[in-house]
């Protein structure tokens, strides 16, 4: 289980490329016990690949049983797309079926005394996550179809990143009336109450007042 207190969220795999999908490599070190995550924005029906390992601190000699990591992949609504556990590296590939952040959660368990684990991870998705070397070499593509393929995928990309982001659009568009709508009812709301408050403490200040025959 993942101990949300001791979880710490990684965000610097947001968007590298523009409009062409993202391919995100990065090395962090991490602690025994705890988790890193990192986030990466996709878009509905594009293609993600990623792989990762745990750097061996001593070449040549096995990796020690300390250094095993739990990896799991699950998409905005929570869904699972990819899940290892105790593994020493891994790789894994989708086509996502919702839009949002996906996050990449990695932990090990706790060690006395703690160790620290290097890893290694990568994270494509678009266009970058198509690897057009091998499907030239299966199909026999000359260099020129190869590139007219990849530039047909490149324009594909684009024209879906455009309307993705014009719907995200709309949305923070609509976020921000119904925010403002929201905000004035609630401070018109605020302000009748306000001089209804006064408008009572008037009435029974007058009211005492006149009682005690100060008026």
């Amino acid at each position: 289980m993942i101990q949300l207190s001791r979880t710490s969220i990684l965000f610097p795999v947001v968007i590298i490329g523009f409009m062409f999908g993202c391919c995100n490599s990065l090395q962090f070190d991490l602690q025994s016990g705890h988790t890193k995550c990192i986030a990466e924005d996709i878009k509905i029906n594009s293609m993600t690949v990623g792989k990762y390992h745990v750097v061996n601190p001593h070449d040549g000699a096995p990796l020690p049983d300390t250094h095993k990591i739990t990896v799991r992949v699950t998409s905005p609504l929570g869904n699972s797309y990819h899940i290892a556990e105790r593994v020493e590296s891994g790789q894994f590939a989708f086509t996502s079926m919702e839009s949002g952040d996906y996050m990449t959660c990695i932990w090990t368990e706790d060690h006395k005394p703690p160790v620290t684990l290097t890893i290694e991870f990568e994270w494509k998705t678009g266009v970058s996550a198509k690897n057009w070397n091998t499907v030239a070499k299966k199909g026999s593509i000359d260099a020129m179809e190869l590139e007219l393929k990849n530039l047909m995928d490149t324009v594909s990309s684009i024209h879906d990143e455009m309307f993705y982001l014009r719907d995200r659009e709309h949305e923070m568009q609509e976020l921000n009336k119904s925010t403002n709508s929201k905000m004035f009812w609630f401070s018109f709301t605020s302000l009748f109450v306000c001089l209804s408050v006064a408008g009572l403490q008037f009435w029974h200040l007058k009211h005492f007042f006149e009682r005690k025959k100060l008026l």
